[in-house]
């Protein structure tokens, strides 16, 4: 009987919580039993686990009319269906080729339009280029209610142009910092914070304003700022506004990455599973940091399967950034379920083919996650070969005035070289304490820093030993902060 209802259980199973939460809101079902199915779909849908099974007694057109239902209902408020059917009409206009039923849709969408939609500026050059259309071919009537429009809210689109072009300046500032360390992104902060609430903009500008945000907070590692605007825009989603299933999966990657720099893995690992609900062009992206959250919880096994579930796509993937970033959480999900031979393999014959691409987009992540397997394996000189190989401490030094610098690479060199008897470890322990000494007391790397001194002690406790000390006697407020931490933190050291 399960069977009977499989199309539809496949379908609700690719539904968000905030597209259910919205369905609830709108609907106004004289149906009883059609409220319940939907408030069943609802529930699943805040589940990343088990499932309640549908009820097979009932007719299964009532799944069906659902269904139909639910489709409509999101499509007529989903903001990237609203743009294809734009681009669509903006297609047959420039081609010669609009039909009447579509020209009755675009003609009723100009005299109906209610300022301000998601999409307001496609909208506007697409009634200007429909303008030409009917002028040319005297469709006088048509072209003076076009013309009205484009009158009416020629400022408003002026402005929305204005401000895009700066978000895009905005935008160069923020990526250079992330990407290179080169630029300052505080600055903005401030402006995209205004244009993010402000109602009267364009709907894409104050979304593109609240991503560069994100960035801005990952930039200086302060996220805190990020909750209410979040909450803001929860509130959004669930009314309808802003909503496509691209928004609402990038949302809850978002919200990940948020409480997981809070340390509330649960709720990060639960938006986790909700961002890779349905795949799309980021859905390594989100992987990855699902994979990540996992590791942190020591779901070893589970990071690994999830991982293993998206190795199809990741080898489809354009994206070096997001495929380098799979890799280095894949070796570390293998290492985590004692498979460190294969976790190596694995890293080595990568390093082989994409040398190039891994030393341009994300050293650091890669390395850090190899050097860690080796180290864990106690190969020393293996870790010493790759780090010269690849010019690694020159690479690390451009790094450190980056808000979420660590000396992972450097202190795990000095591991190695240790043991190698090529440094005497009265040197290593002045600079892991010079290093702290120099750390403000809102350190924002806090937790994985713990995890460094942690591994430090595993393969050199006489150098731990010191340093404990030292911060034992330390009068400075900036290492007072770590001898609770160091003594009492219980986390895993894989991620």
């Amino acid at each position: 009987m399960r069977q009977k209802l499989q199309k539809f259980t496949n379908f609700t199973s690719s539904l968000l919580p905030h597209e259910t939460k919205f369905l609830l809101h709108v609907q106004q079902f004289q149906d009883p039993t059609r409220l319940d199915i939907l408030e069943e779909v609802h529930q699943n849908c805040l589940k990343v686990d088990q499932d309640i099974d549908y009820d097979t007694n009932l007719d299964k057109r009532k799944y069906s009319n659902l269904k139909k239902w639910i489709i409509q209902r999101l499509e007529d408020v989903d903001v990237d269906v609203h743009y294809e059917w734009m681009t669509e009409m903006d297609r047959q206009i420039m081609t010669d080729s609009l039909g009447p039923q579509e020209e009755k849709q675009l003609l009723k969408a100009i005299k109906t339009y209610t300022y301000p939609s998601f999409y307001f500026m496609k909208f506007y050059e697409l009634a200007r280029n429909y303008r030409h259309f009917l002028l040319i071919r005297m469709r006088y009537a048509d072209h003076d209610l076009v013309d009205s429009f484009l009158k009416s809210f020629k400022e408003k689109y002026n402005l929305a142009r204005e401000v895009n072009d700066r978000i895009h300046e905005a935008t160069t500032d923020i990526v250079r910092q992330y990407a290179e360390n080169s630029a300052e992104s505080k600055k903005w902060e401030s402006w995209l914070t205004d244009v993010f609430y402000d109602e009267s903009q364009d709907g894409m500008n104050r979304f593109l304003a609240l991503v560069r945000l994100i960035f801005i907070g990952f930039n200086y590692r302060q996220f805190e700022q990020l909750k209410e605007k979040f909450d803001y825009l929860d509130q959004k989603f669930e009314q309808g506004e802003f909503y496509s299933k691209r928004i609402l999966l990038n949302y809850y990657s978002n919200r990940l990455l948020l409480h997981s720099h809070f340390r509330e893995f649960d709720r990060a690992a639960y938006y986790g599973y909700l961002s890779i609900r349905v795949k799309n062009y980021d859905y390594i992206y989100y992987v990855n940091n699902l994979a990540a959250v996992l590791l942190r919880q020591r779901k070893n096994a589970e990071a690994l399967r999830v991982m293993k579930d998206a190795y199809p796509e990741m080898k489809e993937t354009q994206s070096f950034h997001n495929r380098i970033g799979f890799v280095s959480f894949y070796i570390k999900s293998l290492a985590a379920n004692d498979r460190f031979k294969s976790a190596e393999n694995y890293a080595e014959s990568f390093l082989r083919a994409y040398k190039k691409e891994v030393l341009e987009y994300r050293w650091h992540t890669f390395f850090s996650a190899y050097l860690e397997i080796l180290l864990s394996q106690k190969k020393y000189k293996k870790m010493i070969r790759i780090v010269r190989q690849n010019h690694l401490l020159e690479l690390d030094k451009k790094q450190k005035e980056r808000a979420n610098y660590l000396p992972t690479i450097a202190w795990y060199f000095a591991v190695a070289e240790i043991k190698e008897q090529n440094m005497l470890e009265n040197k290593f322990s002045a600079i892991v304490i010079d290093y702290l000494e120099s750390l403000p007391h809102d350190i924002r790397e806090r937790s994985h820093l713990i995890e460094l001194l942690l591994q430090i002690k595993e393969h050199l406790p006489a150098v731990f030993n010191k340093v404990e000390a030292q911060i034992r006697e330390s009068k400075k407020l900036s290492l007072q902060w770590l001898e609770p931490e160091v003594s009492n933190y219980r986390q895993p050291t894989t991620l």
